[in-house]
């Protein structure tokens, strides 16, 4: 659990550093909005495509293998992003920006469906409950992230917060190769196309796919936001994102409990979750139509409410897409842990591109407060498809068992058996 709290931590700060000043310095290098967005959703993308690849393979890798392959790469990475300041302006530094991004999100992918695989291995009766807890670290990673990025970047210059960041992981990395154990598996028939074509699969990946999409659009979108409408300076943007980042890592092991001891709640976590998410990306900028003036109180307030709704809708998500593998009778075992975790950072991942590629087009065009609204769909979407989903897989079931035992038949099997007696 050490190992893999180390890469939420480490990898959440190296995704998050970002957030407060690499959009501003973009732009002075000659990258628009759509640009920046494209730059971190790339980032997405790949991983995405890695993850799908890695989740399939990691019976034959190794988990272990992976796992401390994955840190490596992301932690030399990212040392040599903080060398892209040196690069001439224009298409040599977007062109740049765009590989050792996406070099990054193999890494990163190989360490993540790694994580998830090795923690849901270990701890297969408490997987919410665990997760949940390691949320607390990529939470940490989360709101560490951007006011350490802003303070040194602010402090030292641009290269500066990737360097220090980058030799930190690099440290974890034999620390984690005598920490973590390590664990075979035989590899199983069971395929991603078998799991994700799953009815109750499709709607969880849509979910991951909406919380992630609405999750990424801040990314690119926020902290230039916070400078113009709140006249902030960088070190004080990176602060504004400890509102999501900490209630997001507070409430996900409570969250998680609540998953692993109430199973039934889950479903109502993840349609409420959704819905909630919704409403908060409506309330962010706020959406012109309410006609009421952002002040910052009222931003960060929002902030809070979606880490909490995003904990909500995220936390309950693995452990129903295994759930769901096994009454369909996938097998159990490493194999399908890499499926599963393989499948949800590819969702994650797809979202995360969506995210901050259409959130930066919306942006330049319609201004944040339009974006935000617009980028909320996602989450209204996905909660009111479950919601739906669940209510008529209760009634099916309902209509069922009232079929298989008719009302009266237990009254009268009884009469019966004490007349005979």
């Amino acid at each position: 659990m050490a190992a893999t709290a180390s890469i939420n931590f480490s990898s959440m700060i190296c995704y998050s550093i970002l957030g407060p000043f690499f959009p501003s310095e973009a732009e002075k290098k000659g990258a628009s909005n759509t640009i920046v967005g494209l730059i971190f959703g790339c980032f997405a993308l790949v991983n995405f495509l890695s993850s799908l690849i890695l989740g399939n393979y990691i019976t034959h890798i190794g988990a272990k293998f992976m796992f401390l392959a994955g840190m490596f790469v992301s932690g030399c990475v990212t040392i040599l992003f903080g060398m892209l300041d040196k690069v001439p302006s224009g298409p040599v530094f977007i062109g740049l920006c765009f590989l050792v991004r996406a070099m990054d999100a193999v890494g990163f992918a190989a360490a993540m469906t790694a994580s998830f695989s090795i923690v849901a291995k270990a701890f297969p009766n408490n997987i919410a409950t665990v997760l949940g807890s390691l949320e607390i670290f990529t939470g940490l990673g989360l709101v560490l992230g951007p006011p350490l990025g802003g303070f040194l970047y602010q402090s030292f210059g641009y290269e500066v917060p990737f360097i220090m960041v980058g030799c930190v992981v690099l440290v974890l990395v034999p620390v984690n190769m005598c920490v973590l154990s390590k664990y075979d598996s035989v590899p199983s028939k069971d395929s991603f196309w078998k799991l994700i074509l799953l009815p109750k699969v499709l709607l969880l990946c849509l979910t991951i796919f909406s919380l992630s999409a609405c999750l990424g659009f801040l990314d690119p979108t926020m902290s230039l936001f916070i400078l113009k409408m709140f006249k902030l300076p960088a070190g004080y943007v990176g602060l504004v994102f400890l509102g999501l980042a900490l209630s997001y890592s507070l409430s996900s092991p409570l969250l998680g409990l609540l998953s692993d001891k109430l199973p039934y709640l889950r479903k109502w976590l993840l349609v409420s979750g959704g819905l909630m998410t919704a409403l908060c990306f409506f309330m962010l900028g706020p959406a012109p139509v309410l006609h009421i003036e952002s002040q910052l109180w009222m931003f960060v307030l929002v902030l809070v409410l979606v880490g909490f709704s995003l904990g909500m809708s995220a936390i309950p998500v693995f452990p129903e897409i295994l759930q769901c593998a096994y009454e369909n009778g996938f097998e159990e075992g490493l194999s399908l842990l890499g499926l599963v975790s393989g499948l949800f950072n590819a969702m994650w991942s797809l979202g995360a591109f969506a995210g901050p590629t259409l959130g930066g087009f919306l942006n330049e065009k319609l201004g944040f407060e339009w974006a935000s609204a617009i980028q909320g769909g996602w989450a209204l979407l996905s909660g009111l498809a479950t919601g739906i989903f669940y209510i008529t897989e209760a009634t099916k079931r309902s209509s069922s068992s009232s079929l298989q035992n008719p009302p009266g038949t237990n009254e009268e099997r009884t009469h019966l058996m004490s007349s005979e007696s």
